[in-house]
């Protein structure tokens, strides 16, 4: 097992859950980039949004419910919030497991751009 959400998942890697269930991890990000900072995670081991296959629709649907819940729960909802997956190296995925990002408790700005 190489995956370190495959590895928070399976508790041998500590984490700061905030959500679970049978098929959704969500916890703290180490490194937050806003205030509210939660990743969104299936249990299920998938590489990224290309590697989605038609079951796991429902799944996918799930996680962006589940992020709605956590922005409420954490009251990051009212104001606004962004969620953000990120897609293979060029859309600056990271780790290769898919996880959606819920980004909240200040205003944020547009900051996409291109690098040469």
């Amino acid at each position: 097992m190489d995956c370190i959400f495959c590895k928070i998942i399976a508790k041998v890697i500590p984490a700061t859950v905030v959500y679970e269930d049978e098929q959704i991890l969500a916890f703290k990000d180490v490194h937050p980039l806003t205030p509210v900072h939660i990743l969104i995670i299936p249990k299920k081991h998938i590489k990224s949004i290309n590697d989605l296959e038609e079951t796991d629709e429902q799944l996918a649907g799930h996680m962006v419910v589940i992020a709605k819940k956590i922005a409420a729960n954490l009251q990051a909802s009212e104001k606004g919030y962004k969620l953000l997956f990120r897609v293979g190296e060029w859309g600056g995925q990271e780790i290769n497991h898919i996880h959606l990002h819920l980004l909240g408790g200040c205003k944020l700005y547009e900051d996409i751009h291109c690098v040469n």
